[in-house]
């Protein structure tokens, strides 16, 4: 039988039968859990269930639901059935769910209550299930009418399994496609490389809509037989307190998240340290984690952060050495089957030792492209490499740093975030000629979002007027910080604007340095 995820998880979930797979912490109190042998058998019946609506192997399904057992539960169904699982951040405006509605040409959305009003007036004629996620998971809650008879897992190693939204140059997300081969190799080489096993607890506050949340983290964990604490989203105190716990069922082995995550949690400890020997693994990812940082968490958690990378095309690619020299400010070793180029960008041709240049990856680990994107799949995959765009250099004990971005993607708290996305909509505001926003350094956010703005001659427009029209098309995370007012956009010979020049008009500020 062809290996899948739901294949994997079915199997562990054979072996360890009882044991509780997933506690669902929130912080207003409520608790849910399911068994390995409750995910397996509700898994069936969903996946059954989706059948009886008439899904099939291939059809798109979007979840746009809270962070919850419900959403795990129809995500292993949705890889039963052989579709593909389009997981949304369920904040996400209007505008944009329904873009993404398009760009899938989705057979089936599952919501949450709160959300089905929207959904259901974007597009009538697509299949829409609302899911209660405010009450707590009972087995017998979703498809209780359907039967839960064992639901083999359908497709094979190279059908697209997920689709995760990345943010794009162009300003149209691009769905990556990831297949049943890239997460069955990702979760191997995870399991493997940090020593994954079913004695472990993985406190779980990363949201499931990107590849760290969903991939590294809840596939891994379920694959290799370990328990999840799982927050319905990160917060400081909530997290610290699971994180102090040495015994009892919220007592943890590993956590994973971003700088960001870190930063709020040292800052809320104010100078003191907790005790967290018990806590084998803390990773950190999804943005760079500063050298300075890394020190930082060091003495605050007792032990030195792992340092990983990946992408939304490729899973995981580097990590440092769970026993080993963790180098900081490096993402480390390239993980087993992960083939590593560092080329010229103009000539494509390998740098020397040392020097910098554009990181290619070749893997099994590797999308076959983006959903719907020709262009950009021919532009950015070629020969089976994928030219990630990020700019790095390796040294001589095979570590990896990056050093710069050809894209210029902003990552803000371990969010990509598109500029011409929010260009777009600044653009469209009756007031504004031109706008350019970039990302500058922060201490916080590791890069904040800002924008430089034209505006029509003898008109006049606030900063609020700006900011408040942004909240009104875009996620929180994704509007300016600040604005800039300018009569002109800096642009070279060509015309094209100098996004390097706008943010060194940002006072005390300027591009990013490399490390």
């Amino acid at each position: 039988m062809v290996e899948t995820l739901a294949l994997l998880i079915d199997q562990t979930a054979l072996r360890m039968g009882g044991k509780e797979a997933i506690l669902f912490v929130r912080r207003g109190g409520l608790e849910s859990r399911i068994s390995y042998r409750s995910l397996q058998k509700v898994s069936d019946r969903v996946a059954n269930g989706l059948r009886g609506l008439g899904l099939r192997k291939g059809d798109r399904v979007i979840l746009f639901i809270p962070k919850s057992i419900e959403q795990v539960v129809i995500h292993l169904a949705v890889q039963k059935v052989g579709a593909i699982s389009v997981l949304l951040n369920p904040k996400l405006k209007r505008d944009e769910v329904e873009y993404l509605i398009k760009d899938t040409d989705a057979r089936a959305l599952v919501v949450g209550k709160r959300e089905e009003a929207m959904i259901r007036s974007i597009d009538e004629r697509r299949i829409v299930l609302a899911i209660d996620t405010d009450s707590p998971f009972a087995e017998g809650k979703l498809f209780p009418d359907s039967s839960d008879q064992a639901s083999h897992p359908e497709g094979g190693p190279d059908d697209p399994a997920v689709l995760i939204y990345t943010s794009g140059t162009t300003g149209e997300p691009k769905g990556a496609i990831l297949t049943q081969k890239n997460l069955v190799q990702d979760v191997r080489n995870i399991i493997q490389i940090w020593e994954i096993r079913e004695e472990d607890v993985l406190c779980h506050a990363l949201p499931l809509f990107h590849v760290h949340g969903l991939c590294f983290a809840l596939h891994t964990a379920l694959v290799a037989g370990a328990k999840v604490v799982m927050c319905d989203e990160f917060s400081s105190d909530a997290v610290l307190h699971i994180l102090s716990q040495k015994e009892g069922e919220l007592a943890c082995t590993l956590f994973m998240g971003v700088p960001t995550m870190y930063l709020k949690m040292i800052e809320r400890l104010e100078g003191t340290k907790g005790d967290f020997k018990h806590i084998r693994l803390f990773a950190s990812g999804s943005a760079p984690l500063l050298p300075k940082d890394f020190e930082r968490i060091k003495e605050v958690f007792g032990r030195e952060p792992v340092e990983r990378e990946g992408m939304s095309e490729t899973g995981m690619n580097f990590s440092n050495p769970y026993r080993g020299l963790k180098k900081p400010g490096s993402i480390g070793l390239p993980l087993p089957s992960v083939k590593v180029r560092i080329v010229d960008p103009e000539d494509f041709q390998d740098v020397a030792l040392g020097e910098v240049g554009e990181i290619w990856l070749k893997g099994p680990n590797v999308g076959p492209g983006y959903w719907n994107k020709p262009h950009e799949t021919e532009a950015a995959f070629a020969d089976g490499w994928f030219r990630t765009g990020d700019l790095g250099r390796v040294d001589e004990d095979g570590y990896y740093y990056l050093t710069d971005r050809l894209k210029h993607i902003i990552i803000s708290g371990g969010e990509n975030i598109s500029p011409k996305e929010i260009e777009t909509v600044i653009n469209h505001h009756p007031k504004v000629v031109e706008s350019c926003v970039v990302g500058i350094p922060d201490e916080r956010w590791g890069e904040k979002v800002v924008a430089a703005v034209v505006v029509k001659q003898g008109i006049v427009l606030t900063e609020k007027e700006i900011k408040d029209y942004c909240k009104d098309h875009l996620l929180d995370w994704k509007c300016p910080k600040e604005i800039l007012f300018l009569d002109e956009l800096p642009r070279n010979r060509m015309g094209k604007v100098m996004k390097e020049e706008v943010a060194r008009l940002f006072p005390g500020r300027g591009p990013r340095q490399s490390p």
